[in-house]
């Protein structure tokens, strides 16, 4: 199984008590989404394996505390702490209209009211506090901020992305 048919869910943080239950970070944006996983797959030793939740619990902080069938010690938890969990692609949440995951905004066209067409997306650069648009135009690199006030359409059928750029955004990396 290739883990780039597949999505990182989050990652298992720790053993809660002796009974093999886990607590686990989701890294999405409303962890309730998940709330009724049947199975995941965890990270471990290069491949994916699947693992059968037998019962999840949303906890504040987009945290839960799983326990997965056949797990039922903590010495079979430690093996496991640290470990990525992952979903396949096609289990994604369904998104609204202008939505988008950021995998798949990879090649968007970027097209600029004001500007025109700026360039290609090479990917989505995930910081903290703010996600950017790395657009190429021509051998020039642009950041995007990924926010509501900028971007106006996204053309999923054509693979285009209309955004409203704040006033000399574009021209300071172009000069």
């Amino acid at each position: 199984m290739e883990i780039k048919s597949h999505y990182y869910l989050g990652r298992i943080l720790k053993p809660v008590g002796n009974q093999g239950a886990m607590l686990i970070y989701l890294d999405v944006d409303d962890p309730g989404q998940y709330k009724n996983l049947d199975a995941v797959f965890v990270f471990v030793g290069g491949n994916l394996v699947p693992f059968f939740i037998e019962e999840l619990q949303l906890r504040p902080g987009k945290q839960a505390q799983v326990i997965f069938q056949d797990v039922d010690n903590v010495d079979q938890t430690e093996v496991l702490i640290g470990t990525g969990l992952y979903l396949p692609i096609a289990a994604l949440p369904k998104l609204g209209e202008n939505q988008f995951y950021f995998h798949e905004v990879q090649g968007y066209v970027v097209i600029d009211e004001a500007f025109g067409d700026i360039g290609i997306v090479e990917k989505v650069l995930e910081y903290p506090k703010q996600a950017l648009l790395q657009v190429m135009h021509g051998e020039k690199e642009i950041l995007i901020p990924i926010a509501n006030e900028i971007i106006i359409k996204v053309d999923k059928e054509n693979r285009i992305m209309r955004i409203k750029a704040p006033d000399g955004l574009i021209e300071m990396y172009l000069e």
